[in-house]
């Protein structure tokens, strides 16, 4: 029986990890110094993602020693609870994550302007995100093989928050009120569209590659023909379908919007180019957070090769 409150709460906190690393890391790369303070929230963004992913995680280890004990909720004990913390790699992880994402709250708060604030917040954000691979099937796997499995989870995370930033990125700027969408900010953002298609097709690379590992040692070759007959396969090419779909965005958004918005502005005319680049980041946005799901209920399956 699928347990929907672990499954919201890993959706939820996969989100808000992956938004924590991947908006700062876009604004580091699109943005100059001055422009980052002008087009994006950043101190109380990643400062309320942060306190959000801490009360997340709090509440994720109760439901895990909840789930592990076989007890509701509400009936789980402390000692329990520290013995989940402290004798297990996922309480380990977990207190790494709060450690850090305590860092990114405090860094945040008060780092104020400085220069080298934004990167070290980032990667603290990123050691968060990177602590979560330890509550899926990667830290299952034992020896060479399970470190190749880890760090394979660890780099697809990491590359989907940066992916899942630079769509939220954009939302943020493509998303307002018309009033606010000059075309100063409209050429800035077109900017940080161009810039992003670097660093988008590195992504999705990293998502593709680390994607296949994890696939080879989850599903295996000779259970491909099965995924349609079981309940983790359905998901599996559900997933699938859904980042086909966010490709295809992609290279919509790179190939013909981006470029059509560039027309736009130079007409002084960039309305529709606007709308239809909006429409994509919404269906691209849509898409991302499906997988989220998609993933969070994976990680509570066993997998077709864990089965042999």
């Amino acid at each position: 029986m699928t347990d929907w409150l672990a499954v919201s709460i890993r959706t939820a906190l996969y989100a808000d990890l992956m938004l924590c690393v991947g908006l700062p890391l876009f604004a580091l790369y699109s943005f100059t110094r001055a422009q980052r303070a002008a087009v994006l929230p950043l101190r109380r963004g990643v400062a309320a993602l942060a306190a959000t992913g801490l009360a997340l995680s709090a509440l994720g280890i109760a439901v895990i020693t909840a789930g592990m004990a076989g007890v509701p909720l509400s009936e789980i004990d402390r000692e329990t609870l520290d013995m989940v913390i402290t004798q297990t790699s996922i309480g380990t992880a977990w207190v790494v994550r709060m450690g850090a994402l305590l860092a990114a709250l405090l860094g945040a708060l008060i780092a104020g302007r400085r220069a080298a604030a934004l990167p070290l917040i980032t990667a603290a954000a990123a050691i968060a995100l990177g602590s979560l691979a330890w509550t899926g099937h990667g830290a299952a796997s034992e020896g060479r093989t399970g470190l190749v499995h880890l760090w394979a989870d660890i780099a697809h995370l990491l590359a989907a928050g940066a992916w899942l930033g630079g769509i939220a990125g954009f939302g943020w700027l493509l998303l307002r009120p018309a009033a606010t969408l000059t075309p100063g900010h409209l050429r800035l953002s077109h900017r940080a569209l161009a810039r992003f298609a670097v660093a988008g097709s590195v992504a999705v690379g990293v998502i593709v590659a680390s994607g296949l590992i994890n696939g080879y040692m989850l599903v295996g070759p000779m259970h491909v023909r099965d995924l349609p007959a079981s309940l983790y396969g359905q998901l599996l090419l559900a997933k699938l379908a859904l980042f086909g779909a966010m490709l295809a965005l992609a290279a919509v958004n790179r190939f013909r919007l981006t470029p059509a918005l560039e027309a736009a502005l130079a007409q002084g005319d960039p309305g529709r180019a606007l709308a239809a680049l909006r429409r994509s980041i919404v269906c691209e946005a849509g898409a991302a957070l499906a997988i989220l799901g998609l993933v969070a209920w994976l990680g509570m399956l066993t997998p077709p090769m864990a089965e042999m």
